[in-house]
């Protein structure tokens, strides 16, 4: 716990005088200002992510025909008469999955939500170092725009897939390039922002506030942002092994005597081994699955127990299982690479490790289930998007097991049955928990309320027709459809099941129309919304403790806890709910 918390809150508020506009909002140094420019700008990679896989499943849907409306838009180079040619495709797909993953979810997941909830949940007046916390997020907007300004260099984006597997990628157009640079920029964005939470969540803990009264939320970003810190420095590393490659023919990846277009390639010493990038890559992305789950999982939590109006059940349990779920996040990454060939007693090995880590998954999943069982449950629009969560993230783990065993991976391996599993971890998953958040935590940010009618209308189509996009995906997977295939109808095994490709492009543009009542609803809310008081939804957490929109430093004082923080329904007092710092029952 900090010591002299109450001196530390007495110099945020003398420093709350009228900055510049440049310093306030722009170069700020307040957790609240960081974590918005991070929400807002992960959003609107988030939609422009989604706007590349709109393009990417009309090819798929309607293969060689001319993009209606838009296609003339683009450059001849990538669509001549409007039709996508397939490096261009091999761009959108390369840059729908690094936008997804390092540009939206999780920087919308750690760098907004942890950002602003976090401090305020423990009762801090800031981060730890605020200054690193504005130099995280600028290094990741720096990134983005890196990222974003390699569609227009020579030869395009990067081309070799969300992976960058090598050798293809060191072969690859100067877009890879950019991709390096870019994803520089983003792993030390998210290394400064991991060192924080972690110093921030064991140095500022309001007084009272012991490990075992953290809300779930904080636990779950706490466990995150270690991932992140021991994870993403291999993936540096590897990342400037393979500029040494492209720009300065070192063989790190380049295995002796390679053959492209029929001739060995010469101009590198070779020696190198292309799995050697697949150890290194993997061994961050597996860890980062657990990157975007978490904090989704932290939010669905705090939804559920302020929703049910009871404690959430087993929260030793919760707490136990995502710390086990972390440490062994590190020790199953190769159950990507059984293709490799790298033989029966590893296989087995990250097979075992695989089957294990399923373990405290199904835990988490089945307290937050169980802490529906006898609540008075109210079905507000962030509970409507948490109680969604529920299923579909069974149904993303369930599917996962047929891949983490190294026989049936055989068959599924790179198919559609894999996008299948993983965007419903993430997509009607983490996504939706996202969603959750932002109508949970909007009247904090603005002291106005979302619209629930709009909310409402923006759940109930984007259920059923995110359940249009990945279900099917299935079937395409069990029946050997790739990946990565430009065009469908040119494989004999992929002809009939193409009608199922209709149906997902469809599905997925109605879930793009789907959305247009949140961005109203969102831009709305802000200035015309609902006023309500600083505590709307009547919860126990130190957050709703504070004014809406809390002020420079958070609390008027240092809060002081003395409970636990899903004190709900408790027998003797007269309100349903029994906030952290409340000295007396109420």
């Amino acid at each position: 716990m900090s010591h002299d918390h109450s001196h530390h809150h007495a110099e945020h508020q003398d420093h709350s005088h009228d900055l510049p506009f440049w310093r306030k909002y722009i170069f700020s140094v307040d957790h609240k200002v960081i974590g918005a420019q991070y929400a807002v700008t992960g959003l609107l990679f988030l939609f422009f992510g989604f706007c590349l896989m709109l393009l990417i499943r009309w090819q798929l849907a309607y293969p060689g025909q001319p993009l209606p409306f838009i296609g003339t838009w683009f450059n001849e180079g990538v669509m001549p008469g409007g039709i996508m040619l397939p490096e261009f495709y091999n761009q959108l797909g390369a840059m729908h999955g690094t936008i997804m993953v390092f540009l939206g979810v999780v920087p919308l997941a750690v760098g907004g939500f942890g950002n602003y909830v976090l401090p305020l949940q423990i009762g801090a007046p800031d981060m730890a170092f605020p200054k690193l916390n504005m130099m995280s997020y600028w290094l990741y907007f720096i990134g983005g725009v890196v990222m974003l300004a390699s569609f227009f260099v020579p030869g395009g984006s990067a081309q070799s897939g969300w992976t960058s597997y090598a050798p293809l990628s060191i072969l690859a157009s100067s877009g890879q390039t950019w991709w390096l640079i870019g994803m520089t920029f983003l792993i030390n964005s998210s290394l400064l922002g991991s060192v924080n939470f972690i110093v921030t969540t064991i140095q500022l803990r309001a007084d009272g506030l012991s490990f075992d009264r953290l809300p779930f939320f904080v636990w779950a970003q706490f466990v995150t942002s270690f991932l992140l810190l021991l994870a993403f420095p291999p993936l540096m590393a590897a990342g400037v092994l393979q500029l040494m490659d492209r720009l300065a023919h070192t063989s790190f990846f380049m295995p002796t005597g390679l053959v492209v277009n029929g001739q060995i390639l010469e101009g590198y010493a070779g020696g190198g081994h292309a799995v050697l990038w697949q150890h290194l890559f993997w061994f961050l992305a597996h860890p980062e699955v657990y990157v975007l789950i978490l904090p989704a999982m932290g939010i669905i939590a705090e939804i559920i127990a302020c929703n049910t109006r009871k404690p959430l059940y087993g929260y030793k349990p919760l707490v136990w299982s995502t710390i086990f779920l972390g440490c062994m996040s590190f020790v199953v990454w190769a159950h990507h690479m059984y293709l490799t060939g790298m033989g029966q007693k590893m296989s087995t090995f990250f097979q075992v490790t695989t089957m294990i880590i399923s373990i405290p998954s199904v835990v988490i999943l089945t307290t937050l289930m169980l802490s529906l069982w006898g609540g008075s449950i109210r079905f507000t629009t962030p509970m409507l998007f948490a109680l969604a969560f529920l299923p579909m993230f069974g149904i993303g783990g369930l599917t996962g097991l047929p891949l983490g065993l190294n026989a049936a991976d055989i068959h599924l391996h790179d198919t559609y049955y894999v996008i299948g599993h993983f965007h419903y971890v993430v997509a009607p998953g983490t996504i939706f928990a996202l969603f959750a958040g932002i109508y949970h935590w909007f009247p904090k940010v603005t002291g106005r309320t979302l619209n629930n009618f709009l909310g409402k209308l923006h759940f109930w189509p984007s259920f059923i027709f995110i359940n249009g996009v990945f279900m099917p995906m299935f079937i395409l997977g069990l029946a050997g459809v790739s990946r990565r295939l430009y065009n469908p109808t040119e494989y004999a095994h992929a002809l009939p099941t193409q009608p199922l490709n209709v149906v997902i492009s469809i599905s997925a543009w109605c879930l793009g129309l789907a959305q247009i009542p949140f961005i109203i609803n969102f831009f709305w809310s802000i200035f015309a919304g609902k006023k309500v008081d600083k505590n709307p939804w009547e919860a126990t957490t130190l957050e709703w403790t504070a004014p809406s929109p809390p002020p420079h430093g958070n609390f008027a004082a240092a809060p002081v806890v003395y409970r636990g923080p899903y004190e709900y329904s408790v027998p003797g007092n007269k309100a349903d709910f029994w906030p952290q710092s409340m000295k007396e029952k109420n």
